[in-house]
């Protein structure tokens, strides 16, 4: 599917893979491999951006994937993200949607607010949010609705 419908149709928390339709190299090349990887992986959606003109300048909308932390011991010192233009020639899969009653934690209220966290529940997701301090966070709990599949591109 296309990265318009995964703007358009994608839930936040969803896992989601992008792919530009190459195969794989063997895992002995390591550049090539490492070159593959960025644009064949997978990463959860944490936020949509609506497009904007600056200046006549018109910016498409746009969604960031969290593709991966790096760090040791419990401690991430690097978060990865990947951010797609709506415009992006990748073609994006829904991998897996956030369960029913789960709930997603976000750092702030309105359509700016970024995915910081999903929990299993609100109990769980209060308890986070306790230990990781976002002041303006706001719960949204996954509706049976949202968790439901809408044709957002899974695989056959």
């Amino acid at each position: 599917m296309s990265a318009q419908s995964i703007f358009d149709h994608a839930s936040l928390g969803a896992i989601i893979r992008f792919s530009d339709g190459t195969p794989r190299p063997p895992e002995r090349h390591r550049r090539k491999l490492q070159a593959w990887e960025r644009n064949n992986n997978t990463g959860r959606l944490v936020k949509k951006q609506a497009g904007a003109t600056v200046d006549n300048t018109p910016i498409p909308a746009s969604f960031t994937l969290h593709v991966g932390d790096f760090g040791s011991k419990a401690v991430v010192v690097l978060r990865v993200f990947r951010t797609f233009s709506v415009k992006s020639t990748l073609d994006f899969t829904v991998i897996e949607r956030p369960a029913a009653g789960s709930v997603l934690v976000l750092d702030r209220p309105g359509d700016a607010g970024e995915l910081v966290h999903v929990a299993e529940d609100r109990q769980v997701a209060e308890e986070w949010l306790s230990r990781h301090g976002y002041p303006n966070a706001v719960l949204h709990e996954v509706t049976a609705d949202e968790a439901a599949d809408r044709g957002e591109g899974r695989a056959a």
